[in-house]
């Protein structure tokens, strides 16, 4: 647990802070719409509900600015170049970004369906408080006259007038409609299943996210809820008036019927920052995923194939990713491929397997002997976990299925360190294979087919990598599936020792 602790410490420091925001907005939200004078006579209609949904209105917008920041993908190269110079833990938090970007997910969703029913109570309320005849305060306050002097509260303007006719209606609902049902397309396209069957679903439907902030941005100019003009206050203050409500128009009396105004929308101001930020990435990678020039076309065994390309001004780091485009196969969609050449050669090349619709277009455009080669676009490259594994003297590298190419650049930039004696390597431990990968033959067999070892008993592994390097720190990065993953952090968490001088291992994941 210490050690757990020692690894994710920034992590848990940045997840307690936003949850505090956000229970902070909240608390903050619901007591000023359920204290202020200026909503009194809003909560004779509504009651608590009001606050229920003007709270979760404004941590909707909190959240709602913070979404598109970890997709920054730039931003977040700048920010993890921005701290080469600081702890590698610190700098790995950067990875977590798709994490982050999840639970700010859920966190709108969560404050959508807040919001949701709590108006669905408001707007009930209002038709009740219209129709009533019983001379109570709601029912006067429903029937104030609907003028443009902004005298009406209840937007209900008929007690013929439905609920759902409102909401269609009215800007308020009819963008609320927009929002939820864009909202309910981008979650569930974006779980676990359909994003790795059909992937051209997830990336379709998750744009949806541009509807998203359109229809937020405009959602609060038609809103449903009205407070009190403050020059109102002077000549009906609720303190004073409330009671009185029978004789507001009595010439003689002190209190005047009250006038209403609507709320400023306040949603565009949340999301114009990011919003600019993330359009200024976009055209960034737009600029940056000009057309490349392929040097080299290889296929390999099972339907893998392999692209070597060049790049004016291209550099790269071991490890890191980019995006790349095919118009012929597809003008909008772009998917991430791991470098797998070392940052040392003189081109950059991906290795690309059949795996859906997309991959599996792009291999046959290229299968075509007798076709030109079609043009791609890259953007990037992109940083990832896998930067920092020079960082350490001991690393071990585990890749499953097509998830080794990311080591395979790895690999063979230790090699050209070695061959020109980089002093700079904090990395010793190799491996013989590391450094014999360019042989024609197997280094153990001797024979052309290389050896494939199965799936290594990981508690033997670990313990074995402690015993042999009681003191020192051990990176160990994985390209593969979720329950892979899980097993690795648990030996990573099991065999460091819990006093900071001895072997500690640090686990790293791959996440695109």
């Amino acid at each position: 647990m210490g050690n757990w602790v020692v690894n994710h410490w920034f992590s848990v420091l940045f997840l307690v802070a936003w949850l505090g925001l956000n229970v902070f907005l909240f608390v903050h939200a619901f007591l000023s719409f359920e204290k202020a004078t200026k909503y009194y006579y809003t909560r004779q209609i509504l009651g608590s509900a009001l606050a229920w949904a003007r709270a979760s209105a404004r941590c909707l917008n909190f959240n709602s600015m913070l979404i598109l920041l970890p997709v920054c993908r730039n931003l977040l190269s700048f920010l993890r170049g921005t701290c080469s110079f600081y702890r590698s833990t610190l700098r790995k938090q950067l990875d977590h970004n798709l994490a982050f970007h999840k639970l700010v997910g859920y966190m709108i969703c969560l404050h959508t369906a807040i919001h949701i029913i709590a108006h669905l109570f408001n707007l009930e309320r209002y038709s009740r408080s219209r129709q009533a005849t019983d001379g109570s305060l709601a029912s006067i306050l429903s029937n104030l006259p609907h003028q443009e002097n902004y005298s009406w509260l209840n937007p209900i303007q008929s007690p013929n007038t439905t609920v759902v006719y409102v909401i269609f209606t009215s800007i308020a609902g009819l963008t609320g409609v927009i929002i939820t049902v864009a909202l309910v397309l981008m979650v569930t396209s974006a779980m676990e299943f359909i994003r790795r069957s059909y992937f051209e679903v997830f990336w379709y439907t998750h744009h949806i996210f541009i509807i998203y902030f359109i229809g937020l941005g405009i959602h609060g100019l038609g809103g449903i809820v009205w407070g009190q003009t403050e020059e109102s206050m002077f000549e009906n203050h609720p303190h004073k008036c409330a009671e009185f409500f029978d004789k507001w128009d009595d010439p003689a009396s002190y209190c005047k019927p009250p006038q209403f105004e609507g709320l400023p929308a306040e949603s565009w101001k949340w999301i114009l920052a990011p919003g600019i930020l993330y359009i200024f990435e976009r055209i960034l990678r737009f600029y940056r995923s000009q057309q490349v020039v392929i040097t080299k076309v290889v296929m390999h065994p099972s339907k893998v194939l392999e692209l070597q390309m060049h790049k004016h001004g291209f550099s790269m780091e071991v490890g890191q990713y980019i995006f790349v485009n095919c118009p012929s196969i597809s003008s909008l969609e772009r998917h991430p491929f791991t470098l797998t050449s070392a940052p040392e050669e003189d081109f950059f090349s991906i290795h690309i397997r059949a795996v859906g619709d997309w991959t599996e277009n792009l291999i046959r455009t290229f299968e075509q002997q007798y076709s030109p080669v079609p043009r791609i676009q890259v953007d990037g490259p992109f940083g990832t976990v896998s930067e920092d594994v020079f960082q350490y003297e001991v690393a071990v590298l585990v890749g499953a299925g097509i998830g080794v190419t990311p080591f395979a650049s790895i690999l063979k930039s230790i090699w050209y360190k070695f061959q020109h004696t980089d002093h700079n390597l904090k990395t010793q431990k190799a491996g013989h294979a590391a450094l014999n990968f360019d042989k024609a033959n197997d280094i153990l067999t001797g024979l052309k087919q290389k050896t494939f070892f199965g799936r290594p008993m990981w508690d033997n592994e670990f313990s074995t990598i402690a015993t042999t390097h009681p003191k020192l720190v051990v990176g160990v990065f994985l390209c593969g599936p979720q329950t892979l993953a899980k097993s690795l952090s648990k030996c990573c968490h099991q065999y460091s020792s819990l006093d900071p001088r001895k072997v500690q291992f640090y686990f790293n994941k791959e996440n695109f």
